[in-house]
């Protein structure tokens, strides 16, 4: 679906990965989608962290729990708030999937209209120009050129 919407230009699609958290499992499983490989795709570092604070930080406990708090707070230095990983746990457990996608340039009448009648839930962090470009500099492999966002 959101492949043909950006066939049509209608959004463009930098960077995706999806979750999937089978019943029976104590965590849920993770995958980049790796073909994504354009300008604007993330590092898996990127995916791994925001997973893992997302997923994983009831596991560790109080163990690390100021480092934790500092990647938390790096996290919101990008744009990506306590309350938007807060609503993903508690909405994304057991018996349940998501997908994650980092997107720009949409349409926003006609995404909706695409995805009217389908039955999920839509979380949104929107981040600024000065958020994406810390978050892409943040994660940028090494050596690798960062490219601006458009």
């Amino acid at each position: 679906m959101v492949e043909d919407l950006s066939k049509k230009q209608l959004i463009t699609l930098q960077d995706a990965a999806i979750v999937t958290w089978p019943e029976g499992k104590n965590k849920p499983k993770t995958k980049q989608l790796t073909s994504m490989s354009g300008v604007g795709a993330l590092s898996g570092a990127f995916w791994g962290m925001l997973f893992g604070l997302i997923f994983f930080v009831p596991i560790f406990g109080m163990v690390v729990g100021a480092a934790l708090g500092a990647l938390t707070g790096s996290m919101a230095d990008v744009g990506i708030s306590d309350d938007f990983i807060r609503s993903v746990r508690s909405k994304v457990t057991e018996g349940t999937s998501a997908l994650f996608l980092m997107t720009s340039d949409a349409v926003l009448d006609k995404v909706k209209e695409a995805f009217k009648g389908m039955d999920f839930e839509l979380i949104a962090s929107n981040l600024s120009k000065e958020e994406e470009d810390k978050l892409r500099a943040a994660f940028a492999e090494e050596g690798e050129e960062v490219a601006p966002a458009y």
